[in-house]
């Protein structure tokens, strides 16, 4: 087992990575203030995984209430968080009772949306179940629901108590849910660390077989910069904007074709390569750099091309990103691979292009394809 620890000004918790930790209750417990928890789980998850968790709590005096959620982007919705609502308020949960979520992103971020705003603030535990979820989003705090006009725009910073990356939960991962967390692994290669995408290169036919050395150093690596970056700025007022690379794209292509159509990473995945081909067509990448990216998204068995919605609509459903800051538009861009930054001011000219498949020439001109 490896353990990263994430420090912030006013708090700080481990990331535990390794295999077989979910019936681990010494690394669980000592984080319940009370004896009483509350598992949020849903129908695909908890068949699996939610009896061995449960039964070890329970061994140890905890007070179990398992809340079993429908399953998909489509239900991350505030309709279902109600559901995790209900089930305190029925059991008189209170404030010291911990939430612990048992599941893939979905999961993660409407129970930590619950423990957020449930008598102002229940302590939360991070079981991540899916590959996106163990090297992204249980980490940071970062917690939402949808809605029918914008992905996230509802949601709270809110930090768990532990965060518990079974290696082990990967087993029956579905393929295509694999490949989904890839594309979050890569995103962490092209934003800051050059020398980890190269690496990827190499591994990704490990990483798609399961290979549990390749996995791990995945998970650890994408772990390690997380934690950094949210250290540095807890509440993505600049650098942690960063990790939104491909995230404008791609949450319009999940609002677009409606939430669950496709899989937030298949959708950061051709929102990255959208990403950079912009940034080509701003003369900051070149054309063989695109061809790795690309290259190395379909190596994941993930989308490289984006889905036709539109310009209008594309231009629409972003304008209502998180990033958009007095009134304009801001892109996470490469000047490199390993070379991230923020951007504002992108031509509409230019995404015009990209979005209706352009063939770029370089320095924002375009020719007919």
């Amino acid at each position: 087992m490896i353990t990263l620890d994430l420090v912030l000004p006013d708090t700080a918790y481990p990331i535990h990575i390794g295999r077989h930790l979910l019936t681990r209750t010494d690394l669980l417990c000592p984080h319940l203030p009370i004896h009483d928890a509350v598992i949020v789980t849903n129908t695909t998850v908890a068949p699996l995984y939610l009896a061995p968790l449960q039964s070890a709590l329970e061994a140890n005096g905890v007070r179990v209430t398992p809340v079993i959620l429908p399953d998909g982007e489509a239900y991350k919705t505030s309709e279902t968080l109600n559901l995790i609502y209900d089930a305190l308020l029925q059991r008189h949960c209170e404030r010291k009772t911990t939430l612990i979520a048992l599941g893939g992103g979905v999961v993660g971020d409407m129970t930590g949306f619950a423990a957020a705003t449930y008598q102002r603030g229940a302590p939360f535990i991070q079981i991540p179940t899916t590959l996106l979820a163990q090297v992204d989003s249980s980490v940071g705090g970062k917690t939402a629901i949808n809605h029918p006009l914008g992905k996230n725009m509802i949601g709270a910073f809110y930090q768990p108590r532990v965060v518990l990356a079974d290696l082990a939960l990967l087993d029956t991962l579905p393929e295509r849910e694999l490949s989904a967390g890839l594309a979050e692994v890569i995103k962490y290669g092209l934003l800051g660390n050059a020398e980890f995408f190269q690496w990827l290169e190499t591994h990704m036919p490990a990483l798609r077989t399961r290979d549990m050395g390749a996995l791990q150093e995945a998970v650890r690596v994408a772990c390690r910069m997380k934690a950094d970056i949210v250290a540095a700025d807890e509440r993505e007022t600049g650098q942690r904007a960063l990790l939104n690379l491909g995230h404008t794209f791609g949450h319009a292509i999940e609002a677009g074709l409606g939430y669950g159509a496709w899989l937030h990473g298949e959708a950061v995945a051709a929102g990255m390569v959208l990403a950079a081909e912009t940034s080509a067509a701003l003369g900051w990448l070149s054309p063989r750099e695109v061809d790795r990216i690309t290259a190395l998204i379909a190596a994941a068995g993930l989308p490289v091309t984006a889905p036709d919605l539109g310009v209008n609509t594309w231009l629409e459903l972003m304008a209502h990103d998180k990033k958009v800051e007095a009134g304009k538009l801001r892109f996470v861009l490469l000047h490199g691979i390993g070379d991230a930054r923020i951007e504002s001011g992108v031509p509409t000219s230019v995404l015009e292009a990209v979005l209706t498949g352009r063939r770029i020439t370089g320095r924002g001109r375009t020719t007919p394809a």
